[in-house]
């Protein structure tokens, strides 16, 4: 049996790998997407061979990753439950379309995933292999059928000589260019906090600097363009803003998660950029939209996001929305200011050709203001229903 295994080079796919050959004698294709994960890349292709793969692809998809996934999410302001930017959410497609193609071109006779039986993933990965592989192709997810542990991992490779970096011994961390989440040890318990060692990409604010740094977004009908008007590489803008907004301690995340399959998880995340991107796009998007515009985009924007966490990415649901999102969009250009001190960031700032803000207007001092009696007749016909009632209703 030929089998295209989507590998990470982490505890689970490492493990896989060897029971794949071990317990399937199967050969196995390894595939790793590179959607920014850059501590797992190191060495990825060697320890594929190392365990005894018989081929690997290493694909760079970290232009249609931001282009393609993560700017829509931006657009969509995409925050799952009001918190998680769907970091993981949105690379699994993406991962599972092209292992997908591999697969066709091995012409392998299955397809294998790491994903465990309690966790989203499974439902992400089984979806999109589902709508991209030949109905021939097998699936297979061999955690979730042998119910295997990370204790359990540890000891197949440790007996096959394979090193486990403490890190992962500790947590179970997913990492690309949109967030790096962690789970498992300490942080399994939701009172703990979580301890300094599982962050990577942001530093404890009482570590930051003493002076606030000021940065400036500038976005093109919904997709940031420049920074500090200086216009970037898309893969290079999300880098430079994870890095440099990391160090002064903003983005970091601590929820209870509703899980696709029912349970509730407590998850940590780190996500300076997706963050900060989407707080500045939603900002510029309450300058330029109209309030009715607002309020229904609300409503489109977390249809959006369950869509994509649980792992729908294919349905055509998404298209639809994403048709209203791209059309309200088209006037989300200007500049949002931000300003990042002590892990707090604040929009301080903002201006778009688009913009409904007008100080003419607003100004007490000078300018347009109605009447006592276009007052009163605002007034009497905006309430006018709402009196009816409460004299019909009495209540």
């Amino acid at each position: 049996m030929r089998v295209v295994l989507a590998y990470s080079g982490g505890l689970d796919t490492s493990t896989i790998l060897v029971l794949l050959r071990k317990k399937y004698n199967a050969e196995v294709i390894t595939v790793t997407v590179d959607v920014g994960q850059e501590d797992e890349l190191r060495d990825v292709e060697k320890r594929a061979y190392e365990l005894g793969a018989i081929k690997h692809y290493t694909i760079d998809a970290k232009k249609e990753f931001v282009e393609e996934y993560i700017f829509r999410a931006i657009k969509a302001n995409a925050l799952y439950e009001g918190k998680y930017p769907l970091g993981t959410a949105l690379a699994r497609p993406l991962i599972a379309k092209k292992v997908a193609e591999i697969a066709k071109k091995e012409g392998a006779d299955a397809v294998a995933h790491g994903c465990t039986g309690k966790g989203n993933d499974q439902v992400r990965f089984d979806i999109t292999l589902k709508a991209f592989l030949d109905p021939e192709i097998k699936i297979i997810a061999p955690v979730r059928e042998l119910r295997l542990t990370r204790s359990e991992n540890i000891k197949i490779l440790s007996e096959y000589g394979y090193k486990v970096s403490e890190i992962h011994k500790k947590y179970s961390i997913d990492e690309n260019l949109w967030s790096r989440s962690i789970e498992g040890g300490e942080i399994d318990d939701p009172m703990a906090e979580p301890p300094e060692d599982a962050f990577s990409w942001t530093i404890s604010p009482e570590k930051t600097p003493d002076k606030p740094l000021y940065i400036e977004i500038e976005f093109d009908k919904g997709v940031p363009v420049k920074i500090d008007g200086e216009k970037m590489d898309s893969v290079e803008l999300i880098k430079f803003l994870n890095r440099v907004i990391g160090s002064y301690g903003y983005g970091r995340i601590d929820l209870i998660e509703s899980r696709v399959i029912g349970l509730k998880s407590r998850e940590v995340y780190e996500a300076p950029a997706a963050l900060a991107l989407i707080e500045a796009h939603s900002d510029l998007e309450r300058m330029v939209l109209t309030p009715k515009e607002l309020r229904f985009k609300r409503m489109v924007d977390e249809m959006w996001s369950d869509l994509v966490y649980q792992g729908l990415w294919i349905d055509p649901m998404r298209i639809h929305l994403e048709n209203v999102i791209d059309s309200m969009n088209r006037y989300v250009s200007g500049i949002s200011r931000l300003k990042i001190y002590k892990g707090s960031l604040y929009i301080v700032g903002r201006n778009s050709p688009y913009s409904l803000y007008s100080r003419e207007i607003i100004d007490y001092n000078k300018g347009w203001y109605p009447s006592d009696a276009e007052a009163r007749g605002f007034i009497t016909i905006h309430s006018l229903y709402a009196l009816m009632a409460k004299k019909v209703r009495g209540v």
